[in-house]
């Protein structure tokens, strides 16, 4: 089962990272969290892993409306948009399918909100592979 929109681009992390930041704004998405994983895994395990990013992206319209729909729906929010190093001068950027809304909680009511968060978020991963 697929539950990603993923991008694959030869361009450095830190880059990457800056632009995937600049493509969600111009979508509507602010930034609500930021994790880095690569430093959590230092702390608090003391190993290494390359430079990797979770960035929680919301739109405050799409939000609303899907809480509209169904209550219990920011366990699932924010959308959820890894940025990671490959090591071999690539990197990956993911965002979570807002259609997992759709699929965990078995609302259609969130089937619109759903597919416009979608064409957002493909729209982000889009301006990044072209980028």
């Amino acid at each position: 089962m697929s539950y990603g929109i993923t991008t694959r681009v030869r361009r450095p992390f830190e880059d990457t990272v800056r632009a995937v930041r600049e493509a969600l704004a111009e979508q509507g998405f602010g930034i609500l969290t930021e994790i880095d994983m690569a430093a959590t895994m230092r702390k608090k395990l003391d190993v290494e892993i390359r430079a990797q990013v979770i960035l929680g992206a919301c739109n405050p319209p799409l939000a609303y409306r899907a809480l509209q729909a169904e209550e219990s729906v920011g366990l699932l929010l924010p959308c959820n948009v890894v940025v990671r190093d490959e090591g071999d001068g690539t990197t990956t950027v993911e965002a979570l399918d807002p259609q997992i809304m759709v699929r965990v909680t078995g609302n259609p009511a969130l089937s619109g909100v759903a597919d416009e968060a979608g064409e957002r978020l493909r729209a982000v991963v889009d301006v990044i592979t072209e980028g």
